[in-house]
């Protein structure tokens, strides 16, 4: 039985409005294992942004205990969740985030820059990245030279340049037309049968497919878990 990278145990996320409290997420408790794909679906409000920020180490709980392949991070500050952050998560987003006036190529590097790889390293990594999601004859294309597809495939390929345990996805095919984001998740599939751990967040029935189990909050809470093979 695979062990899980990230477990959340009985964890509660309040936020404070003046005097009143708002609690995001209610006593919540899931395990991710290596390899799955991971699903979170659920209506505005039911805690699905509060669970992105958690499992993309952006914040803590409030209550409760979260595990990375055993260890409580819990109560780690801002620089140590950081440095999680940039060894554990590829993030990629539905507006993708990307610098528009440099290359492909410059944008995958950015991980690798901070991560302190030399030039020579970043250019064979992020170019295997590019190749990765079909961009191999792109690099050299500035962000707002490519479509929409096109730069949502940048931003998955520098999710992955750093090799990270999680690719984190937030609704990647939201501001994409059919076809392209069709094409975003047969990227996302294939890179998930290759062995890659992904947790995404969507709306979308269809986008959800793909999952190899789908998670659907209420008020903060896990109202169902649909295994899928």
């Amino acid at each position: 039985m695979k062990k899980a990278l990230i477990s959340f145990r009985n964890v509660s996320k309040i936020y404070k409005l003046g005097e009143y409290e708002i609690k995001a997420l209610d006593k919540f408790s899931l395990d991710i294992k290596k390899g799955e794909f991971v699903v979170v679906m659920g209506p505005s409000g039911s805690g699905k942004s509060t669970f992105l920020n958690l499992v993309g180490f952006l914040d803590v709980p409030t209550e409760g205990e979260m595990l990375l392949e055993g260890e409580d991070v819990s109560k780690l500050n801002e620089a140590e969740l950081a440095a999680i952050r940039n060894r554990a998560i590829g993030f990629v987003f539905q507006s993708y985030n990307l610098l528009p006036r440099i290359s492909a190529q410059e944008n995958v590097e950015v991980p690798l820059i901070y991560a302190g790889v030399g030039a020579k390293e970043r250019k064979k990594r992020s170019l295997e990245a590019l190749g990765e999601v079909g961009l191999e004859n792109r690099e050299g294309h500035a962000s707002n030279q490519l479509s929409g597809g096109q730069q949502q495939r940048v931003a998955i390929a520098r999710a992955l340049v750093n090799n990270p345990t999680i690719i984190l996805a937030d609704e990647p095919t939201g501001n994409l037309d059919t076809k392209s984001g069709k094409e975003v998740m047969e990227i996302l599939c294939a890179i998930h049968k290759k062995g890659r751990t992904i947790v995404m967040v969507t709306h979308d029935p269809q986008t959800a497919k793909c999952g190899s189990r789908i998670v659907r909050l209420v008020d903060g809470k896990i109202d169902s878990v649909e295994e899928r093979k």
